[in-house]
C-alpha cells in the first residue's frame, strides 16, 4: 500500500511527462532528476522542469505472456521503449492496439490511463500508456 503524498509526488512526471533538462549540457532526464550525473558539480543549480514531448516512435517493443498477478487480466501485453519526437527514451505499454501490428518505427502518442485503485484508501493511480497514431 502506498501513501497518497508519494502518489502526489509523482504526479508532474506519471500525468504530464515531466522531466527535467541540466541547462549546462542540455541532456534530458526522464524521470526527472535533480542532479546532472554529466556534468556533476558544474550542473548543480542547472536543473530545470522539462516537458517531454508526448508524440514519438517505437524503437523497440515485447509482447508480455507471462506476467506479475497485477498484470494477469491483461496478458499479452506489449510494452515498449518509445523516442519521444524530442529524443527522450521511455518505457510504456502500447494499448489500444493489435499486437501482430505493432511495428518498430510506429507512431505513437502518449495517454493518461488508470492504472490501479488501491484497497481501502480508495487511491486511485493514474499513469502514461502509449496508442498508435492514426
Amino acid at each position: 500500500m502506498s501513501s497518497v503524498a508519494r502518489e502526489w509526488r509523482e504526479i508532474p512526471g506519471r500525468y504530464n511527462l515531466k522531466g527535467t533538462k541540466c541547462t549546462n549540457c542540455g541532456t534530458v532526464y526522464f524521470p526527472s532528476r535533480h542532479f546532472c550525473p554529466k556534468c556533476r558539480r558544474a550542473g548543480i543549480g542547472k536543473i530545470e522542469e522539462y516537458a517531454v514531448c508526448r508524440t514519438g516512435k517505437v524503437y523497440t517493443y515485447s509482447i508480455v505472456h507471462e506476467a506479475p498477478d497485477c498484470n494477469d487480466m491483461q496478458k499479452p501485453y506489449a510494452v515498449a521503449m518509445v523516442r519521444t519526437d524530442d529524443g527522450v527514451m521511455i518505457s510504456a505499454q502500447l494499448v489500444d492496439v493489435d499486437l501482430d501490428k505493432i511495428e518498430i518505427g510506429m507512431s505513437v502518442r502518449a495517454v493518461l490511463r488508470k492504472l490501479s485503485t488501491d484497497g481501502e484508501a480508495g487511491i486511485i493511480r493514474y499513469g502514461y500508456k502509449f496508442v498508435p497514431m492514426d
